[in-house]
Parts: structure tokens; sequence; C-alpha cells
């Protein structure tokens, strides 16, 4: 079982950038794909990108062009480039993790870590 933990998120102004980390512990990082979601206030949570084992990459169209995942499979660790923030980026971020790629893009996940809150604001 993989254990995870969001962290880097903050207050920014529309157009800042930030970068989150979700550090993995407990299972081989590697074998795994990975997935960044969000969840506005009083909205349901949504699928933000995944990065698979092999390192093939996908987005969610209002992100494409400005937000970059990847992974550090030597530091367990996986990574989310935000640039040009809008205020709809709004939202709780977490990230979670599967060995199925369906389960990774629907988000079903039976449990979630602790998320970080990112707030693009002026």
């Amino acid at each position: 079982q993989v254990r995870l933990v969001a962290s880097g998120g903050g207050l920014v102004q529309p157009g800042g950038s930030l970068r989150l980390s979700c550090a993995a512990s407990g299972s081989i990082f590697s074998d795994y794909h990975m997935g960044w979601y969000r969840q506005a206030p009083g909205k349901q949570r949504e699928f933000v990108a995944h990065i698979t084992r092999d390192g093939t990459t996908d987005y969610t169209n209002s992100v494409k062009g400005r937000f970059t995942i990847s992974r550090d499979n030597a530091k367990n660790t996986l990574y989310l480039q935000m640039n040009n923030l809008k205020p709809e980026d709004t939202a709780v971020y977490y990230c979670n993790t599967a060995r199925n790629l369906i389960l990774i893009r629907t988000g079903n996940f039976g449990s979630w870590g602790q998320g970080t809150q990112v707030t693009v604001s002026s």
C-alpha cells in the first residue's frame, strides 16, 4: 500500500506559478501510475493530470499548456508544475496512485491522502 502526502500549495496571484509535490512511501513507486486531482468548494473532485509508469502524460483540457506533471522515481515523488494560474484553479489538490490506469482516469478511489490548498486570487 502506498502512502501519499501532497504539499506545495499556497496563495498566488493570477498568472503566477506553484509547484506541488506528492511524496510516496510504502511501496515500489515506479510500479504505479500516478494522478493529480482537485476539488473546488462545492464541487466534485476532478481529474487534473496523470503520468504512467512509463512516463506518458495526459491532462484535463482546462490545464493543458499550463500544467506539467512529472515524477522522480529515485525520490519517490510526483510533481505538478502549475503556470499561468487562474482563479478557477483554486481547489484542494490531491495525488493518488494505482496500477490500473482506468482507476487513475476515473479517480474512483476508496481513500485519499492529505491534499494541499491552492488559492489563486488577487
